[in-house]
């Protein structure tokens, strides 16, 4: 006889909040890490993460770049962004759409990064055209999505 797993428990618990607990470490940090493997950062680079969640892409991002590094998570939901400034304050949590990055003029980045978040954008022409305007010259991108765009 199989003995049932352990209750879930999701009372008061927000849905980022479960999103962070129940999906990140299983499904999305694998894909993180493979991602991050591919781009190769090098130190002092500056990465930004578009469609953050969270924040798993940015938090890896920040562990292999170390103390002092450059990164900045942007995401469209104060509430995902909320979760991912309670687990790592020392990153640069931005709100703001894709197709309209929270990048200043002369703000640019080694590495732009979207892991999953590409398909679901209304306006995909505009946000590579964000991502490309993010980017220093001879920077980097590295987009993965689950279906085809």
């Amino acid at each position: 006889m199989t003995q049932p797993g352990p209750a879930l428990n999701f009372s008061g618990a927000s849905f980022p909040e479960m999103y962070e607990r129940w999906l990140v470490q299983p499904l999305f940090r694998p894909f993180a890490d493979d991602l991050l493997q591919r781009v190769v950062l090098g130190a002092g680079e500056a990465v930004l993460d578009v469609a953050c969640g969270t924040g798993i892409v940015a938090r890896l991002a920040s562990e292999q770049l170390g103390a002092g590094a450059r990164v900045v998570g942007v995401d469209l939901s104060p509430q995902m962004l909320g979760v991912a400034r309670t687990i790592a304050p020392n990153i640069d949590w931005r709100e703001g759409n894709a197709s309209a990055l929270p990048v200043k003029e002369g703000e640019a980045f080694d590495v732009v990064i979207c892991q999953q978040g590409l398909q679901f954008f209304p306006d995909k022409p505009a946000a590579a055209r964000e991502v490309r305007r993010a980017l220093k010259p001879g920077g980097r991108a590295a987009l993965a999505t689950w279906r085809p765009l």
